[in-house]
C-alpha cells in the first residue's frame, strides 16, 4: 500500500481582504470538484489586488478526511467557518443519497440567513437539498442525479439542461467541468469581465460559458469536414455581430443548403443559427457595458447587432431579468473598483 497524499490548505489567505470563500472538505471529498473551487478561489493572484478572494477549508468531520485519489485533506478549521463565509462551495457530495449530518444543514441555514451565498458544484446539490435551502427554487446538477433528486425533493424545480443555475443567493452546477463555468460566472458578478478572462486564461478555458448553455450536445466536435467550413465561419459571424446574417447567406458562405447548414450548425454549437447569434450579442452587449463606460446604450445596442435599444432593452429583460442600465450600474467599472480596494 502505498502512502496518501496530503493536501494542505492555504491559511494565510493570500493576505487579500476581499470575500471570503470556505470551501467544506469531507471524508470521502470529490477531488476534482475541490480543486476547482481552489483554482479559482484560492490560487494566489496578486495582479487582481488587495481585494481579492480570501480562502478557506472547513472540515465537516474531525480527520484524517480521505479524498478521492488516495489523498488525505488537511483543513482550516471545523464547519464553524461558516460563519465567517461570504461564498460557501460545496464540492461533489460523497454519494447522491448519503445522510447529510445535521451540524452542517443547521451551519448552511444559519451563514444563508446573515447573507452568505451558497454554491453547490456537481453532487453537492444533495447538501443544498437535504439543507431545505432549495425549496421553491431552480437548480441543476449533473444528468445523471436528477430523478434521485426529484425524487426525493419535488418542491426543487430541476432542470437538467443548463450547465449551472444563478438563484442569487443559491447557486448550483451541473456536472464536474460545468463547476468551473460558475466559478467564473461568481468571478464576473464580483469583479468583472476583465477578471474573469484573467483567471479563464490561466486555466485555459472558455472564459464565459452561459449558464443555459446545454449540459451536452449531439456532436461537440463537428467532423473534419465540417470544422474546416464551419469554424472560420462561426468568427467571421462573431466578428460582425453589429450587421444582419441572414441563414441564407450563412448557407452559401458554407457551401451549403440552408437545410444542411442548420443541422450542422446545430449539431456543432447546441443551439440554432438564431440562438447561438442572440448569446453572442447579449454577451457582446454585457461586455462592453462592463468595460465601454462612457459609451451611450444607444451606441453599444447598435455594436452589439440589437439595432435599437428597444430591443436590446427587451431581451435583457427576458433572458437576464434585468435592464441594460441597471446592468451596468451593478457591473460597470468592476475592475476598477476592485484595483482600488
Amino acid at each position: 500500500m502505498t502512502d496518501s497524499v496530503k493536501i494542505m490548505p492555504n491559511s494565510s489567505m493570500h493576505k487579500t481582504q476581499g470575500p471570503h470563500v470556505v470551501v467544506l472538505a469531507y471524508d470521502g471529498l470529490c477531488t476534482f470538484e475541490f480543486g476547482i473551487a481552489y483554482e479559482v478561489f484560492g490560487l494566489s493572484r496578486p495582479e487582481m489586488g488587495e481585494g481579492w478572494y480570501r480562502f478557506s477549508v472547513a472540515g465537516v468531520e474531525s480527520g484524517p478526511l480521505r479524498a478521492g485519489g488516495g489523498l488525505t485533506v488537511g483543513v482550516d478549521r471545523g464547519i464553524e467557518l461558516l460563519e465567517e463565509a461570504d461564498l460557501i462551495v460545496v464540492p461533489g457530495w460523497r454519494a447522491i443519497d448519503a445522510p447529510v449530518p445535521e451540524r452542517l444543514v443547521a451551519a448552511l441555514r444559519a451563514a444563508h440567513a446573515r447573507g452568505a451565498r451558497v454554491m453547490s458544484l456537481c453532487s453537492g446539490v444533495a447538501v443544498l437539498a437535504a439543507s431545505g435551502l432549495l425549496g421553491g427554487r431552480r437548480a441543476t446538477t449533473h444528468w445523471r442525479y436528477v430523478a434521485s433528486i426529484a425524487a426525493r425533493y419535488p418542491e426543487i424545480t430541476l432542470d437538467a439542461d443548463v450547465l449551472y443555475m444563478d438563484e442569487g443567493s443559491i447557486m448550483t452546477a451541473a456536472g464536474s467541468a460545468a463547476g468551473i463555468d460558475l466559478c467564473l460566472h461568481v468571478v464576473r458578478r464580483d469583479f468583472g469581465a476583465d477578471a474573469a478572462n484573467s483567471v479563464a486564461r490561466r486555466l485555459v478555458v472558455p472564459p464565459h460559458r452561459e449558464g443555459g448553455q446545454a449540459q451536452f450536445i449531439a456532436a461537440p466536435v463537428p467532423e473534419e469536414r465540417e470544422g474546416i467550413r464551419l469554424g472560420p465561419l462561426i468568427e467571421s459571424m462573431r466578428e460582425r455581430l453589429s450587421e444582419d446574417q441572414p441563414i441564407r447567406i450563412l448557407a452559401d458562405r458554407a457551401g451549403m443548403s440552408v437545410r444542411t447548414f442548420q443541422r450542422r450548425f446545430e449539431a456543432a454549437t447546441g443551439d440554432s443559427v438564431g440562438e447561438w447569434l442572440m448569446k453572442e450579442r447579449l454577451r457582446r452587449a454585457r461586455d462592453l457595458l462592463e468595460r465601454e463606460l462612457a459609451v451611450s446604450l444607444d451606441d453599444i445596442a447598435a455594436a452589439s447587432g440589437f439595432g435599437t435599444l428597444a430591443t436590446m432593452r427587451h431581451h435583457f429583460r427576458r433572458r437576464l431579468g434585468t435592464s441594460p442600465s441597471a446592468y451596468r450600474r451593478s457591473f460597470g467599472g468592476c475592475m476598477e473598483s476592485a484595483a482600488r480596494s
